[in-house]
């Protein structure tokens, strides 16, 4: 690696190989590569996968949890209590003169008859990245089982709804270890603790799914299909209500979708393209640490557990949709509704089922394929995200944060923690003395590489600050860090023009081996927000939260956030550290260097 600047710099080059020789350090060798491939049974230094997810589980009162499988008996007997009213209400002369004078459509639409050849594509493209969507948004969700409707994300008391077993009374435990497994071909891509391709499948497929959906919003507005969907009437209330009791009857509309949807279709239709979809991007935007730390007002009132409880919720609501607006499709008139949907006619022939069941072995094969090309090329998966999400996610980026957004009165009682802990031997040596022989070792491209002692860096200016930690797992925390600003310590060992990355290496081991590390941009380490922490909320670090030192850089996401960090080394790049991709959790998982949605 070239340590010399277009400006000339040898003799300072020589004085720097000759200090990091002094210092004798090359935390670099301690960092090992990965394979471009998954094995999954060795993934993750190997997960139990007998802790797997469970049925959802809602909190009822203070410690019960109700099984919402029992849902499914439940609203069967709704349903058939349902069909016994409706059949009553059904022979009441008063609702026979309801349904008479609103038999279900507005007669007054003036809607445009039939179905363009672009309804039918944009449909399909829906219900194929739906599939993805889906499958990784639950692998995801399994990656921190739990749901909150709170800022803080204390297991048993702010968890509304979980899907895996209860968190156990084990003061080492961590969020990678609360992770539960799926079954095959089930989420996406289907192993334990995958967060990081899931990820890359559900932002990258997500904005795919943006792409068509806005295509879908110009034409649907450009040749007036938007009269099908959205109501033009407060008809459309008396009308809905007329075609639910006809439902439950089972004495159906007549339904004519060529020309008009009924009324109950049309709210369900409007709901799901102008409610439920803009939802899903604003809550899932909601969630992403490059917008909550930048714009307080919507972090504020919006926090990240918020957002993501509302997203599932979202996602409750899409399931619920395609499982009934799939069940109507077939019990009507299936032919018709088909050739309406897959090929742009109104007859019964058999055109349109065909297209649908070619376009259904699509979905299998891609439902299919999708696992097992994603563990033989995690890289590709992992390159085309980033291909995808990248320019809105550098977008994003271009709005400065700023402290002050939480006081001491939002910091949270309790904060996950994560990572394989420390207890090498040089930790435990260095643990028994509380760190007085600990030293931080300053290095690279740098005119004065260093070695601060922690009583060093409590001489320096103290830096604090009140900031939310976002896991990359979706879990999050606030809490008041101290200790001293990265610029303090730039300015003491002044970089090199040519150091463009600053890497920090831990104490603590990759779950595969080998020392933790990551790289950061060097103008995030001038940010105001960027700092090493020996303090947590007024304390000394605790073991569990990297003493002796960790890393804050709020413009990141919780896996940048080094934990007991041993060496920070200034480099021109990454590439020649570990598998070159910027970090072990981006070598050995597959995260994105730069991922801050």
């Amino acid at each position: 690696m070239s340590r010399t600047s277009d400006k000339g710099l040898a003799t300072s080059t020589d004085q720097v190989d000759t200090l990091d020789r002094q210092l004798g350090v090359d935390y670099a060798s301690e960092v090992h590569t990965a394979e471009d491939v998954v094995d999954v049974e060795a993934y993750g230094g190997g997960f139990d996968l007998t802790r797997r997810a469970t049925a959802p589980r809602l909190r009822v009162g203070r410690d019960k949890w109700f099984n919402l499988l029992w849902l499914i008996p439940i609203g069967f007997a709704l349903l058939v209590a349902g069909v016994a009213i409706g059949k009553g209400l059904h022979h009441m002369p008063a609702v026979q003169s309801f349904i008479e004078r609103y038999p279900g459509v507005d007669p007054h639409s003036s809607s445009p008859p039939g179905r363009p050849a672009w309804i039918g594509w944009t449909h399909f493209f829906n219900l194929f990245m739906m599939t993805f969507i889906i499958r990784s948004g639950i692998q995801i969700l399994c990656d921190h089982p739990r749901l909150y409707f709170s800022r803080n994300a204390t297991p048993g008391k702010d968890e509304w709804l979980r899907v895996g077993p209860p968190v156990p009374d084990d003061p080492l435990w961590t969020a990678n270890a609360d992770t539960v497994a799926l079954p095959p071909q089930f989420g996406l891509p289907g192993f334990r603790h995958s967060i990081g391709l899931a990820r890359w499948w559900h932002l990258g497929v997500d904005v795919l799914w943006m792409v068509n959906g806005a295509v879908f919003y110009v034409l649907l507005f450009a040749t007036g299909q938007w009269r099908h969907l959205v109501p033009t009437s407060w008809d459309v209330l008396p009308n809905a209500a007329s075609v639910a009791i006809q439902y439950l009857s089972l004495n159906w509309p007549t339904d004519n979708g060529w020309v008009a949807y009924n009324d109950m279709q049309l709210l369900a239709y409007f709901t799901t393209v102008f409610l439920a979809a803009p939802a899903a991007i604003i809550t899932g935007l909601g969630m992403s640490p490059a917008l909550s730390q930048r714009v307080h007002w919507l972090s504020k009132r919006l926090s990240i557990q918020h957002a993501r409880s509302l997203h599932f919720l979202v996602l409750v609501y899409f399931l619920f949709f395609i499982l009934t607006h799939v069940t109507m499709v077939f019990a009507t008139d299936a032919l018709r509704n088909l050739n309406h949907m897959f090929a742009a006619r109104d007859d019964n022939s058999w055109v349109g089922f065909g297209v649908f069941c070619v376009a259904m072995v699509i979905v299998a094969v891609g439902w299919v394929a999708a696992t097992p090309f994603t563990i033989k090329h995690p890289r590709v998966v992992q390159r085309v995200g980033y291909a995808l999400v990248g320019p809105f996610q550098r977008a994003l980026e271009r709005l400065n944060p700023k402290p002050g957004a939480f006081t001491e009165k939002d910091i949270s009682p309790y904060h996950w923690r994560n990572g394989r802990l420390p207890e090498t031997v040089e930790y435990k040596e260095l643990e028994k003395n509380d760190f007085v022989d600990w030293r931080l070792r300053v290095y690279g491209l740098v005119e004065n590489p260093t070695a601060f002692s922690l009583e060093d860096l409590r001489a320096l200016p103290y830096h604090d600050q009140i900031t939310q930690h976002f896991c990359i797992q979706a879990w999050s925390g606030v809490a008041k860090w101290g200790g001293v600003s990265m610029q303090t310590i730039m300015d003491i060992v002044k970089p090199l023009p040519e150091a463009k990355w600053v890497v920090f290496y831990s104490m603590g081991l990759g779950a595969t081996g080998g020392i933790y590390y990551n790289a950061h941009p060097i103008e995030q380490m001038t940010h105001h927000m960027s700092m090493l922490a020996y303090d947590m909320n007024g304390e000394p670090l605790p073991y569990l939260h990297g003493k002796p030192l960790r890393l804050r850089n709020e413009l990141q996401h919780g896996f940048k956030q080094v934990k007991w960090i041993k060496g920070i080394e200034f480099v021109a790049h990454y590439k020649e550290i570990g598998s070159g991709y910027g970090g072990y959790s981006e070598d050995h998982k597959f995260f994105g260097r730069h991922q801050t949605i």
